[in-house]
């Protein structure tokens, strides 16, 4: 018993089990009493009237009796043996006979009546009446109506109890229906009692739990997790009310961890935009300018204002050695800061390869962050920031130094070794500057120099006034090739290549010294597509410029032709013809017309030039090299219509 005041204290649903269970209970019984009664009376006024229609007959049966005795016929009697044959069959029909069948032997009940009526049919009435034999003419007249007399009384007393016996059926079957009443009142009362108690317990345990959770829920979807559901016990919503305050404490938890995680999320993102921020101008400022003073001074105040660290230097190596010199320095001696460079000397301060801290200061007091700046191939100096004693570097923190040295060590070998680049292409430049002048001027000035010799001794002789005259005459002619070339050197370092390429260039090129030199120059080009690089270009540019220079002044042609093609194996060749006298190897030896300087260029190119008398006369000019750029293709024109 104790198990399920316990189960039904703490089921909601066995409870409104129990309720629903009593509901269907009670309308079984009442259906099953009306059931039972309507069966038990069904049949209830047909007996009644059978029983009824007994009165009739009796008295029928009385009346034919004393008609068949007034007038004796045997028609009479034979309606009197009817009248008798038919009550006894009313008498015994089954309906009357069920009386004494299911009802009980109460003095008082219809089976009684039904029994004393029986009895007084079988054992008074029927023999009285039989009694009346037809042909009775021996008896007197007296005896006829004292005879008739105590049949009729006889008759009344029977009638009397087939009246008492329609009347205890007939409150029978009253009863029966009061009694199916009473038990149908009594069903819906007491369903109604338990719906009563089933809408009061579906109030106060379902509807208010229900409604508290779903207040609840509300106000948790709109973000008040500091809600709770008043509703807690050991059944279902109970423990629904129960798991909801869990569940929002569990949740509330949560949102406030999650939004310490947003938060710290968020200073994370913002501390990673500032590094890229950091990284990005420190990158373009470094890349984008020469090595100086100002640049590195911005870099170190951006580092402190952003790690929150404090003042530092950069120190560069000079001249491969153990020796530094001060880049940039944010320190302030006068204001508190550390003199580094006062405290350890430039080899203790180079040792560093790797970021690490130092500790300076007489008892070591100091905190000093080193970063080495290097590259993958050396490192070119080193990078000190001063650390507040309570402040560590955080990871992020460190990695964003390693990264920046990184890039600053980069950004120092970039500009060390452009601005060696450009100190070798300098010197290059000089170099073949000084080739061309010794190849030109001052092989024409050593020359002269020869000739004045020798003019000088002649003008020592007697009689070398003839000898004096050719001396000079080839001596102004010297002059005057020397001049030439100045020229023609002062136009070469002025050549460069516009921005339509190198094709247009020698277009523009063959029409200049077409002009000057008043002969029809053709010129065809047929590169396939071939990319020639700078260098590549203005080596050819010269050589062309060289070889028409030449033709103009010596070749004495009518037409000269110049062609660039590119053939197989990346081979580009160029050729310079002209129909003129030729040269001769004997001047071509000379140096007059500049072939040592074409041979240099030729050379340059990793190529060889040719110079040989052209069949049918004139002169060729031959330069081959292998290109090292690249084949851009060139669609045809049907193919960039299409497109």
């Amino acid at each position: 018993m104790k198990i399920f005041n316990k189960l039904f204290e703490r089921s909601l649903l066995l409870r409104l089990g129990i309720a629903m269970a009593a509901i269907t209970l009670l309308g079984v019984i009442g259906m099953a009493s009306s059931i039972i009664i309507a069966g038990i009376t069904q049949g209830s006024a047909e007996t009644i009237n059978v029983a009824g229609s007994l009165r009739m007959q009796s008295y029928r049966m009385s009346s034919l009796v004393l008609i068949a005795q007034r007038n004796d016929s045997a028609e009479n009697w034979r309606n009197v043996e009817n009248a008798i044959q038919r009550f006894e069959s009313t008498l015994q029909k089954p309906k009357l006979r069920m009386i004494s069948v299911s009802e009980s032997q109460d003095n008082l009940s219809p089976n009684a009546s039904y029994q004393d009526i029986m009895l007084d049919w079988q054992s008074s009435i029927k023999p009285r009446i039989q009694a009346f034999a037809p042909n009775s003419h021996s008896v007197t007249f007296a005896e006829t109506s004292k005879r008739d007399t105590e049949l009729v009384n006889e008759i009344n007393d029977f009638v009397v109890k087939i009246d008492n016996l329609v009347q205890q059926l007939t409150l029978q079957a009253e009863n029966r229906i009061v009694m199916l009443s009473t038990i149908l009142g009594i069903s819906l009362f007491s369903t109604l009692i338990v719906v009563f108690a089933t809408m009061y317990v579906m109030y106060t345990d379902v509807f208010t739990p229900l409604r508290d959770l779903l207040s609840c829920a509300e106000h948790a979807g709109k973000g008040d997790l500091s809600v709770r559901s008043q509703h807690t016990g050991e059944d279902e919503l109970g423990r629904l009310g129960e798991a909801f305050n869990a569940m929002a404490e569990d949740l509330s938890k949560m949102y406030q961890n999650l939004e310490s995680r947003v938060a710290e999320k968020t200073a994370d993102l913002e501390r990673s935009n500032r590094s890229l921020e950091l990284l990005y101008h420190s990158i373009s400022r470094l890349y984008d300018a020469p090595i100086a003073k100002d640049s590195y001074v911005a870099l170190l105040n951006d580092i402190e204002h952003l790690l929150g660290v404090g003042h530092g230097i950069t120190c560069l190596i000079e001249n491969e050695n153990d020796q530094a010199a001060v880049l940039a320095s944010t320190l302030e001696p006068g204001k508190g800061n550390i003199n580094i460079c006062t405290l350890t000397n430039c080899a203790k301060c180079l040792e560093t390869t790797m970021l690490h801290v130092r500790h300076l200061g007489e008892h070591q007091e100091r905190q000093i962050l080193a970063i080495p700046l290097h590259d993958l191939e050396k490192q070119y100096g080193i990078m000190q920031l001063e650390i507040p004693n309570n402040k560590p570097l955080e990871p992020w923190q460190t990695t964003l130094l390693e990264a920046l040295s990184r890039h600053i060590g980069i950004a120092i070998g970039t500009g060390k070794r452009s601005e060696q680049n450009r100190r070798l292409s300098l010197l290059e430049e000089r170099g073949s500057i000084a080739r061309e002048l010794h190849d030109s001027l001052a092989q024409s000035l050593s020359y002269m120099k020869i000739q004045v010799s020798r003019l000088q001794t002649i003008m020592s002789k007697h009689n070398g006034a003839e000898d004096a005259n050719q001396v000079l005459s080839e001596l102004r002619e010297g002059l005057n090739s020397a001049y030439r070339e100045l020229r023609e050197l002062l136009t070469t370092f002025r050549l460069k290549i516009e921005g339509d390429g190198l094709i247009p260039t020698l277009e523009k090129t063959t029409l200049e010294f077409t002009k000057r030199a008043g002969i029809p120059i053709q010129f065809d080009a047929s590169l396939n597509g071939w990319h020639l690089s700078a260098n590549e270009e203005i080596h050819i540019m010269q050589i062309v410029r060289e070889a028409l220079a030449n033709i103009t002044h010596h070749a004495k042609a009518q037409h000269a032709w110049v062609s660039i093609t590119h053939i197989a194996d990346n081979t580009i060749s160029v050729n310079i013809e002209d129909d003129g006298v030729g040269i001769s190897t004997k001047r071509a030896d000379t140096h007059h017309y500049g072939t040592s300087i074409m041979q240099e260029r030729a050379r340059s190119l990793g190529g060889t030039l040719k110079i040989d008398q052209r069949e049918g006369g004139g002169t060729h000019v031959n330069l081959s090299f292998r290109s090292g750029n690249r084949f851009i293709p060139i669609q045809p024109l049907q193919d960039n219509l299409a497109t």
